[in-house]
Order: C-alpha cells, then sequence, then structure tokens
C-alpha cells in the first residue's frame, strides 16, 4: 500500500480524497495555487507544496509543477481527483515515468477513450450502439453539411477532447450550421488545446444515463448501478440521483454489460464512467467514457455501500476487486445537489467572495462534500462549485423530503450560490413525478423566469388593493365596531412589543 498520496486538485474533491487517505492511514499531500493557499484542503492535507500562480495553466495543469512537488514530498501515488489533469493521457504517462502510481487508468485507455471520436471508433469496432453521426473529426463545412443533410436536422457538434458543455453547439436549421461550427471548434481550442470537432444526430429530450464501472489490474470488471443526469444546464450536470427512476432490473442489466464490454474493450482499469443516451423508446446509445472519478459519485456509494475512491486507491496498489459482480446490491435512493458560487438573478454569473456566515445541513440521510469553511475567500479563478448536498432515503420520496429539509437548513453568506434553485426543483411536480429529460432544467428556468417577470405586477396590483382597503376602512362603520377594532389593534400593539422585548432579551 501507499505511503504517500498527492492529490493534484483543489476544492471539495481534494478534500473528498484526503480523507480517504487518513482512513487507509496514508499520508495525504496537497498543492495550492497562489489564491488557494488558505483552502480547506490545504488545511486538511499533512503536507502543501506551493505550484505557482492562480492561472490554472501555471498550476493544476503544469504537468512538471505537480511532478515537483511529487518528488519533494516523497509521494509513491497520484490521485487527479476529476478536472484539470485526470484525463490527461500526457501526464498519466509523465507520472508512470516518474516513477510515481497514477491512480486511475493508464496513458492508453485514456487515449483510447478520452477522445469521443476514437471512443465512437473503438465502440464501433466491438459492436456498442451509438449515436449516429461521424466518427472522426470534421474536415471541413462542406462535410458537416453533408453529414448533418444525411442524419437530418437538430444536430449536435461536440469538442472530441470535451467535457463539462464545452466546445458543445445544438444546431436546429441549415443556416445555423457554419456560425456553430466556427464557435464549437473555437472554444475546443480554448478549453482543451485541441479544435477537432464531430457531427452526431441531436436525440430529441433523451434522458443521460450513465453506468459505474471499476476494473482491476487482473482482468475483473464490475458495474455498480446506473446515474440519473439528465437535469442539466448549458450541458453540465446539475442534479443527479441514483438509481435512475426509469431503469428496471434487466435494463440495469443490460447497460451494465454493454459498459463492462466497453471498458474492457478499451483494456480499461481503475473507475470510470460509460455514460448513454436514452431515447424516449428507451433504446440505448452510447454516449462517451469518462476516464476518471465523477463529481457525482457519491449516491453511487450511498445505494451500494462502496467507497469508491478507497477502492481507486487498492485497485492502483495491485490488489483485486474484493467482491464479485454478484455481491453488488442497490439498496434505496440518493440524489445529489451541486451547490454552486453563482447569483441565480444574474443568469448564474460567478459569485466570488468572501463567505461570511456558513450554515450547514446535517441529520439523517444528509451527506455533504464541502471544499469551503467560513472566512475562506472563494477566487474567480477556477471553477464555482462550492460543495456536494446528498439526500439518501429509503425511496425516492424519502430522499427527496430530506434533502428539501436540508435545503432549508443550507445557509450561505457574503457571495450568491444557487441553493434556492434547488429547492424549486424538488417541489416541482414533474420533477417528483420522475418526469425529466435533458431539456428540463430549461423549460422549468424559462418558466421560472415569466414567472418572476409577471411578479412586479402582481404586487404592484396588491399594494394598490391595500391602499384603498385602508381608506375605506378608515373611519368607517359603527361606534361599537370601530371600538372593537381598537381592543384588538391593543392587543396586537401589545403582543408584538411583547416579542420584540422577548427578541432583544434573548439576543444578550
Amino acid at each position: 500500500m501507499f505511503k504517500k498520496i498527492l492529490i493534484a486538485n483543489r476544492g471539495e474533491i481534494a478534500v473528498r480524497v484526503i480523507r480517504a487517505c487518513h482512513e487507509r492511514g496514508i499520508a495525504a499531500i496537497a498543492v495550492y495555487s497562489d489564491v488557494d493557499r488558505a483552502s480547506l484542503h490545504v488545511r486538511k492535507a499533512d503536507e502543501a507544496y506551493p505550484i505557482g500562480p492562480a492561472s490554472a495553466s501555471e498550476s493544476y495543469l503544469n504537468i512538471q509543477k505537480i511532478l515537483d512537488a511529487a518528488a519533494q514530498s516523497g509521494a509513491d501515488a497520484i490521485h487527479p481527483g476529476y478536472g484539470f489533469l485526470s484525463e490527461n493521457a500526457k501526464f498519466a504517462r509523465a507520472c508512470a515515468d516518474a516513477g510515481v502510481k497514477f491512480i486511475g487508468p493508464t496513458a492508453a485507455a485514456m487515449e483510447a477513450m478520452g477522445s469521443k471520436t476514437r471512443a465512437r471508433q473503438a465502440m464501433e469496432r466491438a459492436g456498442i450502439p451509438f449515436v449516429p453521426g461521424t466518427s472522426r473529426g470534421l474536415e471541413s463545412f462542406e462535410q458537416a453539411e453533408h453529414v448533418a443533410a444525411q442524419i437530418g436536422y437538430p444536430v449536435m457538434l461536440k469538442a472530441a477532447a470535451g467535457g463539462g458543455g464545452k466546445g458543445m453547439r445544438l444546431v436546429h436549421k441549415p443556416h445555423e450550421l457554419k456560425s456553430a461550427l466556427e464557435g464549437a471548434r473555437s472554444e475546443a481550442e480554448r478549453a482543451f488545446g485541441d479544435s477537432e470537432v464531430y457531427i452526431e444526430k441531436a436525440i430529441v429530450n433523451p434522458r443521460h444515463i450513465e453506468m459505474q464501472v471499476l476494473a482491476d489490474e487482473h482482468g475483473n470488471t464490475v458495474y455498480l448501478g446506473e446515474r440519473e443526469c439528465s437535469l442539466q444546464r448549458r450541458h453540465q450536470k446539475v442534479v443527479e440521483e441514483a438509481p435512475s427512476p426509469i431503469v428496471h432490473a434487466d435494463m440495469r442489466k443490460r447497460m451494465g454489460e454493454v459498459a463492462v464490454r466497453v471498458a474492457q474493450a478499451a483494456g480499461y482499469t481503475n473507475a470510470g464512467t460509460v455514460e448513454f443516451l436514452v431515447d424516449q423508446q428507451k433504446n440505448l446509445y452510447f454516449l462517451e467514457m469518462n476516464t476518471r472519478l465523477q463529481v457525482e459519485h457519491p449516491v453511487t456509494e450511498l445505494i451500494t455501500g462502496l467507497d469508491l475512491v478507497h477502492l481507486q486507491i487498492r485497485i492502483a496498489a495491485g490488489e483485486r476487486l474484493p467482491f464479485t459482480q454478484k455481491e453488488v446490491v442497490i439498496r434505496g435512493h440518493a440524489i445529489e445537489c451541486r451547490i454552486y458560487a453563482e447569483d441565480p438573478e444574474n443568469n448564474y454569473f460567478p459569485s466570488p467572495g468572501k463567505i461570511t456566515l456558513l450554515l450547514t445541513p446535517s441529520g439523517p440521510g444528509i451527506r455533504h462534500d464541502s471544499g469551503i469553511y467560513e472566512g475562506w475567500t472563494v477566487p474567480l479563478d477556477y471553477d464555482p462549485l462550492l460543495a456536494k448536498l446528498i439526500g439518501y432515503g429509503t425511496d425516492r420520496d424519502q430522499a427527496i423530503s430530506r434533502l428539501t429539509r436540508a435545503l432549508n437548513e443550507y445557509f450561505v453568506g457574503g457571495i450568491k450560490t444557487n441553493i434556492s434553485l434547488f429547492r424549486h426543483i424538488l417541489s416541482d411536480p414533474d420533477f417528483r413525478a420522475a418526469k425529466v429529460d435533458t431539456g428540463f432544467l430549461d423549460r422549468f428556468l424559462q418558466q421560472k423566469h415569466a414567472e418572476t417577470a409577471k411578479a412586479p405586477k402582481a404586487i404592484e396590483a396588491a399594494v394598490i388593493a391595500a391602499g384603498v382597503f385602508a381608506i375605506l376602512g378608515s373611519g368607517a362603520g359603527s361606534t361599537e365596531l370601530s371600538g372593537a377594532n381598537d381592543s384588538a389593534n391593543s392587543k396586537r400593539s401589545a403582543t408584538s412589543n411583547w416579542t420584540i422585548a422577548a427578541k432583544k432579551e434573548a439576543m444578550r
């Protein structure tokens, strides 16, 4: 077993991995940029090493600086978390060359599945069904135009090296295609340093369902159940749950077996996720494979009772999987909300700043994976994910009830967050009935925006009505009625004064 593990990441995922290291008696090494010097992951680590300026390209994405910190600390393994270098084959290979174990798949498996186009080529050879489209990057606008006409609009343009919604464009009409292709290529180049873009048929209102897989280095591969990830904004997941409300045992087995075939075709080891689109007739289409630990891994941990980070470490250390497929049992239901530092009233723009007050939820069935603390300043330089709030119950209804209660206990002062959004989502009748797809959240937000636009007029009308009522009520009615009103007003005043005095006393 490893003696020291360096976590090449920050925020809540770095804290999550540090905790797993400590549970296994392994020293946890943190790295940090200049603006992260006071971050929670630095405070919780056994050792911490500076790696440069705030810019990710000069710190968390700088392979040599990460490896220098590993050498300086004496770390014998590196956990990449998610994002940053987690799906970078060059980094995985550099770790191997430096004699440090990369806790994840091999560089070869990452190259096979990390590129969406190469993954589609591999699935084509393995006979795995995938969304109709190209299996190679588009060479010209004319080719894109030809393919789009063949498969029919709407179409989706996607970055081959993409993820997190970057380099994606939905195209409804032929006249939109040229500018969309230019935009997708430009964004892909900026985000991933690779402008390769491919095209596929856009499936209208599908569900996005993914399957967690684990594979050891001895040829054993298992699936751990699915996660429903259909609630997305700008192609980024916002709410995830496990199991999916529409997946029954036979469908789960079919999806799981396909996911295992995908992993084995790539020679995959460690934790990975195979993503599918499911149309309204419940047809499955392979979408892509994420060659890392997912943000939403806690929901799988809660319904299986397995610790995925512990298992990642054990697999990387050369151990065999400690269970078989038949021993994987799903119990209960879990739902995760991603808490972001963003302003719902300002188009969800990032909201950096100092956290002046933090009240975190707890209680039965609640898990809170966080990278923040009261008094910490949220930087503008990185993804604004603050924490993940997960509710677990014996069934979906109980998970929703517990999560709703926890959201009402949650408060972050000093910055804006999207906590209010989740309160609205969890109370929505369609969400409660599990009538969701990848377009659900866009429709939901449009409806809320329309309701908000009407609200000022309704408030104005209520104020006018209250004023008219006050004018009509003053001096009207009999002496007896007036006396009764005076008595009632006196009682209300006395009660009000008593309440105010009590509150002041309690605040001393």
